[in-house]
């Protein structure tokens, strides 16, 4: 694909925080990005929501979330991993934009009834770019779809934090058409995630960030796919060891 708007990432220079010993992010200049959705999948503490955070902050995000037009900061708690790396642009520029994180959209979702508050608009108006009401007056879940639905527009680039953790496997699929939806409308997205439902996505690339560093897997041969597909085939066997104290 030659329109991408994220061609890949490289490591500039390491700095004193923690995050440059992570072995993923020393290998961050072998970065390439050549489909229109990435996964960045691996264990907890590999670096994959650091590393999607550095990507977001540097291409002009706000850490917490939110367009690029969002200003806001509750708390200054991302890394400086952004300032160490070049992110390697496509030629075109997207004409909307988002990064989205389940660890901070009630921090998000309060900035939306700020600027509510602030529009010329009508309030009415404003919130049908995020389902037609107050994000907060929504449940965690429809409130993190709907601002998907309403709020991406096509044409854009897209940075999604672990968006599982609010969605149900019903909703994660309803994700998954949104994404496709928005990929045929020439837009691409970075996505950290756990879900092998999410990283299913046809033609998708996903990067493995583990401890020997971060590689391209095939989706069949990543641990998410492994270990559900194992224990929903035999959940009681899985139990079984699980659960037995011998």
């Amino acid at each position: 694909m030659t329109n991408l708007f994220i061609r890949g990432v490289r490591l500039k220079e390491a700095g004193d925080s923690y995050v440059f010993s992570l072995p993923a992010v020393k290998q961050a200049e072998r970065l390439s990005f050549t489909k229109p959705v990435t996964f960045l999948v691996g264990e907890n503490g590999t670096g994959k929501s650091t590393l999607l955070e550095a990507i977001a902050v540097n291409y002009g995000f706000n850490p917490e979330g939110g367009s690029r037009d969002f200003n806001f900061s509750t708390a200054d708690t991302h890394s400086g991993l952004a300032d160490s790396i070049t992110v390697v642009k496509g030629v075109g520029r997207p004409r909307d934009g988002f990064f989205l994180r389940a660890e901070s959209f009630y921090n998000v979702a309060t900035e939306v009834e700020n600027l509510a508050k602030q529009t010329p608009w009508q309030e009415k108006d404003f919130y049908n770019n995020y389902g037609g009401a107050s994000l907060h007056r929504q449940s965690h879940g429809e409130s993190f779809l709907s601002l998907v639905l309403h709020r991406f527009r096509g044409g854009g680039l897209y940075f999604l934090d672990e968006p599982e953790a609010a969605l149900s496997p019903t909703r994660q699929m309803s994700l998954l058409a949104r994404i496709h939806q928005l990929v045929r409308a020439s837009s691409q997205f970075v996505v950290a995630t756990h879900s092998p439902i999410l990283m299913a996505y046809p033609n998708a690339d996903i990067f493995l960030l583990s401890e020997e560093g971060i590689r391209r897997v095939p989706y069949r041969e990543t641990e998410h796919y492994a270990v559900t597909k194992l224990f929903l085939e035999n959940p009681e066997r899985m139990l079984a060891e699980l659960l037995d104290d011998q």
